[in-house]
């Protein structure tokens, strides 16, 4: 059976997932880069990316379990790109290059319909505005028995934790602190909604947290 699943989700001490004043030129705020040297450095990321050799240990361990039997991802409309309203066009094609680094469908939770996007390596974005559960049901359909990760971004995750849709979560804290952005639990009450901490360990650059649902 497949699993709802958030891997290698960054966030400071005091529980940002985002720094503030986030903008085209800056997508993860002041200071947002800080969140993600840990994975940034890994030998999995590396070789994704196509940069080199990377790291190995805890952090790799982790990115690498994120990427693990994954069968779609989820996203919402800010993580696929900055523009809101009605798409003025379809120029824009997300964050990435011609190749993003899902090559499985990716579902994107938007208000406005937008035809599918079909990129290199087998990524092919479907925008959903029915909602999150229309995405879910339309993820697990195009994953089969493989699992779906929600790629983010905060108000994304909230949601699907909101609704306990969420089987498994990995937060990878960061030591260092925003003093504003994005909340992540914002209104959350993880233990009322029926997750707990069921692992834990550190590197020099994150303290790696995973939660799960009880069931």
């Amino acid at each position: 059976m497949s699993k709802v699943r958030v891997h290698s989700f960054g966030v400071s001490v005091d529980g940002f997932s985002a720094g503030p004043s986030q903008s085209l030129e800056n997508p993860l705020g002041l200071g947002g880069v800080a969140l993600h040297k840990w994975h940034m450095r890994t030998r999995t990321f590396q070789q994704q990316h196509g940069n080199g050799e990377g790291t190995t240990g805890i952090d790799d361990e982790f990115e690498a379990r994120g990427l693990e039997n994954i069968g779609a991802y989820i996203m919402g409309r800010n993580m696929f790109g900055p523009l809101r309203g009605p798409w003025p066009d379809h120029d824009w094609k997300g964050w990435w290059d011609e190749n993003p680094p899902y090559h499985v469908p990716v579902f994107v939770l938007t208000s406005h319909y937008r035809p599918p996007l079909e990129m290199e390596g087998g990524t092919v974005f479907h925008f959903i505005t029915e909602g999150i559960e229309a995405a879910l049901a339309r993820a697990k359909a195009a994953a089969g028995s493989r699992d779906i990760r929600i790629a983010g971004g905060a108000s994304t995750v909230r949601q699907y934790l909101s609704a306990r849709l969420v089987d498994q979560m990995h937060l990878a804290i960061s030591p260092t602190l925003l003093g504003g952005g994005t909340p992540l639990f914002a209104g959350i009450d993880l233990p009322k909604l029926g997750y707990d901490v069921v692992e834990h360990t550190s590197s020099d650059l994150a303290t790696h947290v995973v939660i799960a649902r009880r069931d």
